[in-house]
């Protein structure tokens, strides 16, 4: 292992190359390095070409994480799971300046290890019958119409997806902590990732491992089981400067993300609009219908959730988060991908293990279109790729699903007088319609397996029935006309159609 500024850790990396850069969300991105690579490219025009490989996309949404690297000739490729916090990126996909790919981030998490492992793909249930499989579009998400990476076969009397495996020459990593035999420990990060597997796939593939540390030890570290990268999978280290290593985009640092008890650090009091807090709380309350239930929170709305839970004293269950985190309230915005006094973390790939055999009992996801059919997209929609993220491994493994939106976006704005909802301005864009523009979660096939999905808006609740969309509840003050005024798809009304569940207790300060 040798200790190397991040200019040289830019020049070592070589045309062609196919990079992975670490990182979950608003976590754990090595800005120092990736900001490296940026610069030599715009002063050299080198490295040229590079394909990238990730999970769950890092970045702010304003240019920080994987959109460093958003520049043409530099990248050429990309397959990810979740571009929703690179947009920069994910525009160049939208215009045809690079190849991409989407596939479901559970895939390309335990793609890592399939890398290492030597194996030719993985072999997989996860992303039949959504715009991942062959027959609709691939997974190919750029405009280029570049031909699916993705094959359909039978295997064992049963259609899978096979998702081949991608030589690694370097992953851009980053840890806490480095002492002098190259170890690596990750106490103040928020999660361990995939940095181990992506660390041993590119060490496998003959490439090379280089990790951002915010500490250099001056001797071994205390305990080896605080190592999460040993050191003889790491080339070379990068110590970064003290203010380039954050905990989250949101948050320098904070004690609770790292399992600090509760009280050690001020909860922070955050607001939000109205029509969401309504969401949230409808939502939540499908807690208590699941006692005990292993529970997934989604990004938006759903990471919501879990705070809103505490507040009504909902305590029996356990909630996740794909980065491998187990207990605890997940948060949200700049630091989704953190967790507020978790019990446990693991790696991500063996959560979407667990994920992907059906462990969750309950998932709170959220959409951004929804047909008639029950279908919903999440990963493209007006003009705008996100990429499916663990919605696809989520979606179409969990037992219950609760998707989470308003019913329209842009601008919506609610109140409550005298227990009833008004509507004081319309959004702008209508969120259900007759057919969504990408298939991410397919209301038929769920419909089929017999899976209970209910889709919570501010205004209404709506379950799949049999392959259509039924409504089940309404807030107060609104009615059946309102609905089909503002949506542009069919659906059924319940002959049991009630009162939205808990309105009376949701407070509009």
């Amino acid at each position: 292992m040798d200790i190397i500024s991040a200019s040289a850790a830019a020049r070592l990396i070589q045309d062609n190359w196919t990079v992975v850069p670490g990182g979950f969300g608003s976590c754990g991105h090595p800005d120092t390095l990736t900001e490296a690579l940026r610069d030599r490219f715009e002063d050299t025009g080198h490295p040229r070409n590079l394909s990238l490989l990730f999970g769950a996309g890092a970045g702010d949404k304003a240019g920080r994480g994987i959109d460093v690297l958003a520049r043409p000739g530099l990248v050429s490729r990309a397959i990810g799971g979740f571009w929703g916090l690179c947009p920069a990126l994910a525009g160049m996909a939208r215009d045809g300046e690079l190849e991409a790919h989407n596939w479901p981030q559970g895939v390309v998490s335990k793609l890592f290890g399939i890398v290492a492992a030597g194996e030719p793909g993985l072999l997989t249930h996860v992303g039949l019958d959504t715009f991942v499989d062959p027959e609709l579009e691939g997974g190919v998400i750029d405009s280029r119409s570049s031909r699916p990476l993705v094959e359909k076969v039978r295997f064992n009397g049963r259609s899978q997806l096979f998702y081949p495996a991608q030589r690694v020459d370097c992953a851009l990593l980053r840890g806490t902590a480095c002492d002098r035999d190259g170890n690596i420990t990750f106490g103040e990060e928020t999660s361990h990732m995939d940095a181990l597997a992506q660390a041993q796939a590119a060490h496998n593939c003959g490439g090379i491992v280089i990790v951002q540390v915010k500490e250099l030890l001056d001797g071994p570290v205390a305990d080896y089981r605080d190592v999460k990268i040993p050191g003889f999978l790491v080339d070379y280290v990068v110590l970064a400067p003290a203010n380039r290593h954050p905990q989250t985009y949101g948050t320098f640092f904070d004690p609770a993300y790292t399992g600090g008890a509760a009280g050690s650090a001020p909860e922070p009091r955050k607001t939000f609009p109205l029509a969401k807090r309504i969401v949230a709380h409808r939502a939540a309350l499908e807690l208590a219908r699941h006692p005990r239930a292993n529970v997934n929170l989604g990004i938006g709305i759903p990471a919501l959730i879990g705070a809103q839970a505490r507040a009504l004293g909902l305590a029996d269950f356990t909630l996740t988060v794909e980065s491998g985190l187990v207990g605890g309230v997940p948060d949200e915005g700049l630091s989704f991908g953190a967790v507020r006094h978790p019990s446990a973390v693991i790696e991500q790939s063996a959560l979407f293990d667990f994920y992907d055999g059906g462990g969750i009992d309950l998932a709170f996801l959220g959409f951004a279109q929804v047909d008639a059919g029950g279908n919903v997209n999440v990963s493209k929609f007006d003009g705008r790729i996100v990429g499916s993220g663990g919605f696809i491994n989520i979606s179409q493994s969990a037992r219950h699903i609760v998707f989470c939106g308003t019913l329209t976006a842009g601008g919506l704005e609610v109140d409550i007088a005298g227990g009833r909802l008004r509507v004081l301005q319309e959004g702008r864009t209508c969120k259900f319609h007759a057919h969504v523009a990408q298939l991410t979660f397919n209301g038929r096939q769920a419909a089929a397996q017999g899976r209970e999905v209910l889709y919570v808006t501010e205004r209404a609740v709506f379950r799949l029935g049999a392959q259509r969309l039924e409504l089940i509840e309404l807030a107060p003050g609104i009615d059946v006309a309102d609905i089909r005024r503002v949506v542009d798809c069919d659906f059924h009304v319940s002959p049991t159609l009630k009162p939205m569940s808990g309105f009376a207790s949701i407070q509009a300060d």
